[in-house]
């Protein structure tokens, strides 16, 4: 491994213990910094964002797959060493790390474009540690060049909120000029929404957050009502962000003939009953989205930092780590929070 220094440790963020979060299932503990594997490179971290995923893990929602797992997929920092055979980007690199950390590259999913699919793909923050932390390691070939000039406080969100809001809106089929519902509108909504209308479309917002609803609107929405509530309009697609299964029906009953509802989120509440000729029939479609492909990673932080998005943020110091998951949880971020150290 080559590093530009050898500090003797970190301070990093580990779920000890899975459970709501008034249990405090994070814990702040000091660790070695990790040495980078064959064709891994070190990444000394800037800002991470807060993601829901990482509440799910934190709570339990989504089973740890190790003990003491540092999360964080939403990384922005600068290359510091780099493993045998790693050397594509120079130490100094800024660069974002992901949620997809690896995959095979040789399964018919891969082979066909879709690794987002493979059976052995692995994540950052759940199968390896990931950014609350002073430094994390991550495959090169799944590391992310990023731009000098916008804040990390402002890239962080797009490595996941934006990614999987990308994959999300391709996979709603909104037709060019069409009618989009976005139900919830956190991190991920609020970056999907301003593509959607970049794009042109009309998109109306349904989300039980007052606060949310005024965003919506100051970033385009042609309207924002409560969650459950019906769209002035019928939609050509939606997207559910909130990890509501009560409101799936709610809004396949809102779409028109031949709409496309896509689920947005890796953990989703029961959802209720359907009654086929309300929320199915007349070629209405039911949609889950699974992670992202490097491609979907490469295209929108392409799109992303040649047209800026309004990104809404709200900064946490690192040892707040626990503090902003559980305001995430309790609903009182605006946009992403993101720790910064």
């Amino acid at each position: 491994m080559t590093l530009g220094r050898s500090p003797a440790g970190m301070d990093a963020w580990v779920v000890s213990r899975p459970g709501p979060m008034a249990t405090r299932p994070l814990e702040r503990v000091r660790l070695p910094v990790p040495e980078p594997g064959p064709g891994e490179v070190l990444v000394e971290v800037e800002a991470c964002a807060v993601c829901r995923t990482d509440l799910h893990l934190a709570e339990g929602d989504l089973p740890p797959r190790r003990p003491g797992t540092v999360p964080g997929h939403e990384v922005v920092g600068r290359v510091a060493g780099h493993g045998q055979g790693a050397s594509r980007l120079p130490r100094g690199t800024r660069v974002g790390v992901a949620w997809l950390r690896s995959t095979c590259g040789r399964c018919r999913h891969c082979l066909r474009g879709a690794e987002n699919l493979c059976p052995s793909s692995t994540y950052t923050g759940w199968d390896a540690d990931g950014g609350y932390a002073g430094y994390l390691t991550a495959p090169e070939d799944y590391v992310h060049p990023l731009p000098q000039g916008p804040s990390a406080e402002k890239l962080a969100p797009l490595l996941c909120a934006g990614i999987i809001g990308y994959r999300a809106l391709l996979r709603s089929d909104l037709p060019p000029g069409g009618r989009l519902g976005v139900y919830g509108f956190g991190a991920s909504a609020h970056l999907t929404a301003q593509l959607a209308v970049a794009q042109g479309a009309t998109v109306h917002v349904m989300t039980r957050s007052a606060r949310a609803r005024e965003l919506a609107l100051r970033l385009g929405a042609a309207s924002a009502a409560e969650a459950a509530q019906a769209p002035p309009e019928p939609l050509d697609a939606a997207i559910l962000f909130a990890p509501a299964g009560e409101l799936v029906p709610v809004a396949l009953e809102a779409l028109d003939r031949g709409g496309t509802l896509a689920v947005a989120g890796i953990h989703l509440s029961d959802i209720p009953v359907l009654d086929y000729r309300r929320h199915l029939f007349q070629e209405r479609t039911l949609r889950s989205v699974t992670a992202n492909t490097r491609a979907d990673a490469r295209a929108y932080l392409e799109l992303a930092t040649g047209h800026p998005p309004e990104v809404t943020t709200v900064a946490y110091p690192f040892e707040a780590a626990d503090r902003a998951l559980a305001d995430l949880a309790a609903d009182r971020v605006e946009g992403a929070a993101v720790l910064l150290r």
